[in-house]
C-alpha cells in the first residue's frame, strides 16, 4: 500500500509539473503518423533587474549581486578576466543587469568592457560607507553598500549615487596629456626646492631657477663638489622635464579654438585645459549644474530660521577650478569691460563703498561666474559681445 502511494503521488507530480501539452501530427504518403505528446517544465519568470555592487582591486575583484528586492547575497572573489565572463552570465538569469564600481586607479577599462557586451555599468564617486562610525572597512562590505546604493538609484532615488562622467576614449587621451603636464610641472617645483633646500642646509643661497644654464654657470663657480655632486643631476632632470613640458604646452596649444572665437585672457593652453576637463559643455542644463561642477560654490550650514554660508565646497573638479582662477586674474586685468567683474564689485564693495572685500574673494567669485559664462558660449546661449568680453584677436 505504502508502494502504491508513493508511485501515485510521483505521478500526480508529473502531471501538475507538465505545463503544456502538444498534438503534433505529420502525413506521409496515405497514413497518418501517430500522434506525438510533448511536455515541459514550468520555468519561473525570470527577475526584473540583478544589480551588482564591485569592489574593484589590481588582482582580485569582490562583487555583491541583488536580485529584484531580495536580500543582497554574500560576496564572490574573482580574477579580473574571470569577472567579465561571469557578469555576462548574468544576462540569462534577468531581464537587466546593472553594475557599478567606484572611480579611481583603475580607469574605465572595466566599464568600456562590460558595456561593449550590453550591460549597463556605471562608475560612481568614490564615499565612506561606514556610516555609523563602526569602523569596519572590508572589500565585502564596499561591494555590498555598492549594490544597495545602485538598487536605490534604479529605483528613482538620484541622490543614492554620484555617477561619473564616463569620457569618450579620444577625450580621456587628450585630457591625460594636459594632465601630464600638469605632473610635469608640479615635479620641476618639487625637485626645484628641494635643490634650494640642500643648498640651505650647507650655508649656500640656490634661489630662482638655479638648473637653467646661465644660472648655473654662475652658481657651480661657488659651491664644494659635494653640494654640486647634489644638484647637478638635479639639474639634469630638470631641464630634462622642462624640455617635456614645452613639447606637451606645444601640442596642447595646436588644439585650441581661434584666437578671434576666445575671449581675450583666456589664453590657448588654458582654455584647452578646461575643454579637456569638461569634456563637453553639453551635459549641463542649467547654470547651477555648472557651478556646482567646479566646487566654487558657498559651504552652508542651515537649520531651523537661521542661514550661514561660509568659504566654497570645494566639491568639484579641482584642475577646473584651478584654471578657472588663474584665468580670472588675467581678466580681471584685460576685460574691464565684462559684465560679471561689474556686477562682483559692486555687489562685493564695503558697506561705506569706499574700498573692496579681499580681492580673493573677488576671484573666486568671478572663477564661478566666467565657468557659467563659458558654457553659455559654447552651447550658443550668447555671445563674446552680449557678455561684455572682447575677443583675443580681432576677426580679419
Amino acid at each position: 500500500m505504502a508502494k502504491q502511494t508513493t508511485k501515485s503521488i510521483e505521478t500526480n507530480k508529473r502531471i501538475k509539473a507538465a505545463k503544456k501539452v502538444t498534438l503534433s501530427s505529420a502525413e506521409t504518403a496515405g497514413s497518418k503518423a501517430a500522434p506525438t505528446f510533448e511536455t515541459t517544465e514550468p520555468s519561473a519568470p525570470l527577475p526584473e533587474v540583478i544589480v551588482l555592487g564591485i569592489d574593484v582591486h589590481l588582482r582580485q575583484h569582490v562583487v555583491c549581486r541583488k536580485i529584484d528586492g531580495a536580500t543582497v547575497q554574500p560576496a564572490q572573489r574573482m580574477k579580473p578576466e574571470q569577472l567579465v565572463s561571469w557578469v555576462v552570465k548574468q544576462k540569462s538569469l534577468a531581464k537587466r543587469v546593472v553594475c557599478c564600481y567606484e572611480a579611481g586607479p583603475f580607469g574605465y577599462t572595466l566599464q568600456r568592457q562590460l558595456t561593449a557586451h550590453g550591460i549597463t555599468c556605471r562608475v560612481v564617486r568614490p564615499q565612506d560607507w561606514d556610516r555609523h562610525g563602526a569602523r569596519v572597512k572590508t572589500d565585502g562590505r564596499d561591494a555590498r553598500e555598492l549594490a544597495e546604493a545602485l538598487a536605490r538609484y534604479e529605483a528613482g532615488n538620484r541622490h543614492a549615487l554620484a555617477i561619473v562622467r564616463v569620457p569618450e576614449v579620444e577625450q580621456e587621451q587628450r585630457r591625460l596629456i594636459t594632465r601630464q603636464r600638469e605632473s610635469f610641472t608640479r615635479e620641476v617645483r618639487r625637485l626645484g626646492a628641494m635643490g634650494r633646500s640642500h643648498g640651505m642646509t650647507q650655508g649656500y643661497e640656490v634661489s630662482g631657477r638655479w638648473w637653467r644654464k646661465r644660472a648655473w654657470s654662475v652658481l657651480s663657480k661657488g659651491l664644494p663638489q659635494h653640494l654640486r655632486d647634489l644638484l647637478e643631476p638635479l639639474g639634469q632632470v630638470l631641464v630634462k622635464l622642462e624640455e617635456l613640458i614645452a613639447q606637451r604646452s606645444a601640442q596642447i596649444e595646436a588644439q585650441a579654438t581661434a584666437a578671434t572665437a576666445r575671449p581675450k585672457g583666456l589664453g590657448a593652453l588654458t582654455e584647452r585645459i578646461i575643454e579637456n576637463e569638461v569634456l563637453d559643455w553639453t551635459r549641463f542644463n542649467n547654470r547651477r549644474q555648472v557651478s556646482s561642477y567646479t566646487g566654487l560654490c558657498p559651504s552652508e550650514h542651515s537649520s531651523g530660521g537661521s542661514r550661514r554660508q561660509g568659504s566654497i565646497n570645494k566639491h568639484g573638479n579641482p584642475r577646473l577650478r584651478h584654471a578657472l582662477v588663474e584665468c580670472v586674474w588675467r581678466f580681471i586685468r584685460l576685460q574691464p569691460g565684462w559684465k560679471r567683474l561689474l556686477r562682483v564689485v559692486e555687489r562685493l564693495k564695503r558697506d561705506d563703498g569706499s574700498r573692496l572685500a579681499n580681492k580673493k574673494k573677488i576671484a573666486v567669485a568671478l572663477a564661478r561666474e566666467l565657468a557659467v559664462d563659458l558654457w553659455r558660449l559654447n552651447t550658443g546661449r550668447s555671445t563674446l559681445e552680449a557678455l561684455g568680453l572682447t575677443a583675443a584677436q580681432a576677426a580679419a
